[in-house]
This record gives structure tokens, C-alpha cells and sequence, in this order.
């Protein structure tokens, strides 16, 4: 019946779209509980659902009649568009919720890993940046395949993930390359897969060379957490509730308050747009033609939360609450992402990708092997690995590789990690991603590479004060 129109209406589409992507996780979830090797990659539910979906659609041309086809592409078609609204859900509740610590406090125990972070991702943009422009540019097809945008993918998949690829796919139609959402998506996908797969690999060296002590390994899990399912007499609160029923439920009322922060962050964008024209009407640069939603709806998200604690309101949200409408809009943002990805285009240009996604698991590892012993005084691997999970898949990557080598919480590296978020994620994953993609576009791809080199090499600089620094405190003890 979905297939009989020619042309489905808007309202059956959405509803085929959005049971197709609840199969999908739920097949996904299902496969991963019955499959014990997929419970030993350690891969999401969204991550194996996705790729189901993408096998589906690639496999749909083959087995479909004509007449179906249309529809179905269609279908598909509005399910690349999800991802692009969802990101901008989930940057609206990164600081909803969340009481703020004294500025003071996040820096002093989150600066070395800080340093370590800022390394990553500046050497991301240098890596990435300069495969493009000083190989890609020159050895394939005459320079006019790839590009110059495509420098920012490696940082933009590894670091930023799937959501800040979503939430670009507008501004790389703008700039016209369409295709860059295929690439980014399929940069993503590796990245979280390098992450947890070659993470886990990273583990189990360290587990054998006595670096880490208390690693919890796959046969030492129990079979409920092999599945990844919550014990019924264990099972945590999913958030609080901070309104009655019957005045508004509690979900409805934290929804409303993350798109009361998106509605910020649109008009944040929409007032910059017509101040940039008005200000520099001659102008041929426009900093903000293109410029993404996502992180100006964090930036109204943090907006929000200051004045509601200004008011005194700040406790009608909670942060359970908000962490579960995260969390559930990023595995249908991960299912969506992966299952559409256009193979067509991932094919033309696998030997930048490919290329570019070794690169950057090389410069991913260095870091953690050669940056981090010499700046973390205390617990460097475990430390490390959160920073290597979050730097090549998401901030959930990091958490459960530090889990896995950290299962107690006996070394600071969850409060540093934690603590490092707060200042690197509203720049490096919003405001500087956004940003650095507009200005390659606008000054070309050298300068932002020269920025991007210039602030690895200040990152750098700290990295070896700090290890000076440790070098002497050891040594006087």
C-alpha cells in the first residue's frame, strides 16, 4: 500500500520513515544481545541497525519493480534528512540541567587533559587539511576530485561525529558539495568503529603490559552486561521528574524546553545573518552564508539554563531527563546516518578516505603513546582513552573504553574527562568546527591549515611545560 502512490503524501513518509528506523535499532539491539561477536566489538545497537539499513537500500535497486522504486527513494530521501534536525536536539541539551562548576575548579583539574584533547583535534584539521591540499589536490585526477572541503572530514567524522555531520549536510549543499554528507557520514562510522574495535585492542595491551590493573574483560562480564540489559532489581532512574502530570508531563515539559533552546539558537543565526549583511553589504565573504544551527542551539541551550537559575527555575529541569532525549535522539540520529549513506559516492572517492581515515587513526594513536604519558602525572592510559574513544567515535565511546579500564572510578580520569568537556565541546565540536568549514570555503584551504598548525604547535608547547613541570614535582619527591 505505501508503494501504490506515485508520489506518497508528506504524512505517510514521515510515519514509514519512522517505523523503518524503529525496526532497524530494534533488529539492531536484537542482533546484538543474540550475536556474541558483535557483543565483542562492542558495537551499538544504532551502529549494527544502520548498517542493516544501508545493506537494504543498497540492495533495493536489484529487487524492487520500477514502479516502486520512486517511492522508496523518496522514503529514503526524507530519512537523510533527519539527522540534520536532530543534531541540533542534542547540542540543545549538552548544558540543560547542568549545574555549572566554578571556572576555577573545571580548570585546574581538567587542564592537562585539556592539552591533551586540544592536540587531538588541532592535529585532526593539520592532518586532514594537509592530505587534501598538498596530496589529494596534486595526485588525484589533476586536483579537481577532491575537494577542498573534504580536509575538514577527517575532524569532522573522528571528533565530531555523526551529529556534526548532520548538522553541516545544509552548508555543504550551500558550498555545493552535496556529497560531503556521504563522506563525512561514511568518516564517522569508521571512526567509531577504529574506536571501539582497535580501543579495545589498545586495552588489552596495556591489561598485559600491568599498565591497567582492574580491566573488566569480555569474559569476565556477566551475560546480562554482555548484552548490554539492565538487571530488574538494578535498574537506574532514567531522570527525575520536576512537574505534575497534570499540569504537563514531565517529558513533554523538558521537549518544550529543548525547542525553546533551538528556537534560540535560530534566531541567534537568523540576527547574524542580517547583521553581517547590513554591517558589510558589499561584502563577497559571508562568515555566516552556511553557517550550521547546531552550535548556536548549545549556545541557547547554555542561555536558557543561565537564566532559569538566575529566576530560580533551574530545578524544573533535570538532567536525567535531558540525558535520556539526548541519547535516544542520537541512536535514531546514528541508524538514520549510517543506513543512508550513498555508496555511489563513498566508491569514488574511497583513496582519500581511506587514506585520510588510516592517517588519522596513525596521528589518534601517537597521541595517546607518546602525548599523554608525558603530560598526565597520574593514570595516563586510562585518562588517554577516554580521549582516544571520544576523539575517533563520541563522548560514549570514551566513557566506555574508561569504564572497561577504570570500572570503579579510582583514578581522577572521569572527573578530568567530564570537566575537559565543559571547555573543549562548545568550541572544537561547535563553534570552531563550524566556523573552520566556512573558511576554507571563503579563504581557501592553506590558511586554515596554517591556523590550524600554528594552534597545535601552542598545544604542543604547553604539553611540554607540563611534562617539565611533572618532571621537576617528581623529582622532588
Amino acid at each position: 500500500m505505501m508503494f501504490a502512490a506515485s508520489s506518497p503524501s508528506v504524512e505517510v513518509s514521515a510515519v514509514a520513515v519512522f517505523c523503518a528506523l524503529c525496526l532497524l535499532l530494534f533488529v539492531g539491539n536484537a542482533a546484538r544481545a543474540r550475536l556474541t561477536f558483535l557483543q565483542r566489538l562492542y558495537l551499538p545497537s544504532s551502529v549494527i541497525g544502520g548498517l542493516l539499513g544501508l545493506l537494504v537500500v543498497s540492495l533495493a535497486g536489484s529487487f524492487l519493480p520500477d514502479g516502486a522504486r520512486p517511492v522508496f527513494d523518496a522514503h529514503v530521501k526524507l530519512a537523510r534528512d533527519v539527522p540534520g534536525f536532530l543534531i541540533n536536539v542534542i547540542f540543545a541539551t549538552l548544558f540543560l540541567g547542568k549545574a555549572l562548576p566554578r571556572m576555577k575548579t573545571v580548570v585546574r583539574l581538567a587542564f592537562p587533559q585539556l592539552c591533551v584533547g586540544q592536540i587531538m583535534a588541532w592535529g585532526q584539521y593539520v592532518v586532514g587539511l594537509g592530505l587534501t591540499g598538498f596530496v589529494f589536490k596534486k595526485l588525484f585526477f589533476g586536483g579537481s576530485h577532491v575537494s577542498e572541503l573534504f580536509g575538514n572530514l577527517l575532524e569532522v567524522g573522528f571528533e565530531g561525529g555523526h551529529g556534526t555531520v548532520s548538522g553541516l549536510e545544509e552548508s555543504f549543499k550551500t558550498f555545493g558539495w552535496a556529497e560531503g554528507t556521504a563522506l563525512g557520514y561514511t568518516m564517522a562510522t569508521a571512526g567509531m568503529i577504529i574506536g571501539i574495535v582497535l580501543g579495545m585492542t589498545m586495552v588489552q595491551w596495556a591489561f598485559r603490559r600491568g599498565i591497567v590493573k582492574e580491566v573488566v574483560t569480555f569474559d569476565e562480564r556477566k551475560a546480562h552486561e554482555r548484552r548490554g540489559v539492565h538487571l530488574k532489581r538494578r535498574r537506574p532512574d532514567a531522570g527525575k521528574q520536576t512537574v505534575m502530570c497534570d499540569s504537563i508531563d514531565s517529558l513533554a515539559w523538558h521537549i518544550a524546553v529543548v525547542g525553546l533552546a533551538v528556537l534560540i539558537g535560530f534566531g541567534m543565526l537568523k540576527g547574524l545573518q542580517a547583521a553581517e549583511v547590513a554591517l558589510f553589504p558589499e561584502a563577497e565573504t559571508r562568515i555566516f552564508r552556511g553557517f550550521p544551527l547546531f552550535p548556536l542551539c548549545m549556545l541557547g541551550g547554555v542561555l536558557l539554563q543561565f537564566v532559569t537559575k538566575a529566576v530560580r527555575k533551574d530545578l524544573l529541569i533535570d538532567r536525567g531527563q535531558m540525558e535520556r532525549i539526548s541519547g535516544a535522539t542520537l541512536d535514531f540520529l546514528v541508524v538514520s546516518a549510517v543506513a543512508t549513506i550513498q555508496l555511489k559516492v563513498v566508491a569514488a572517492n574511497w583513496q582519500p578516505l581511506v587514506i585520510t581515515i588510516v592517517a588519522g587513526t596513525a596521528w589518534s594513536v601517537w597521541v595517546v603513546m607518546r602525548v599523554a604519558p608525558r603530560v598526565f602525572r597520574t593514570a595516563w592510559f586510562e585518562r588517554a582513552m577516554a580521549e582516544f574513544g571520544q576523539a575517533t567515535g563520541v563522548t560514549a565511546t570514551g566513557l566506555m573504553l574508561l569504564r572497561t579500564v577504570d570500572p570503579e572510578n579510582r583514578t581522577p580520569a572521569a572527573v578530568s574527562f567530564g570537566y575537559k568537556q565543559l571547555l573543549q565541546e562548545p568550541v572544537m565540536s561547535g563553534i570552531w568546527t563550524a566556523l573552520a568549514f566556512t573558511l576554507v570555503f571563503n579563504i581557501g584551504w592553506f590558511k586554515v591549515w596554517l591556523i590550524s598548525l600554528f594552534m597545535l604547535l601552542v598545544w604542543g608547547g604547553v604539553a611540554v611545560y607540563i611534562n617539565r613541570v611533572n618532571a621537576r614535582s617528581h623529582a622532588a619527591h
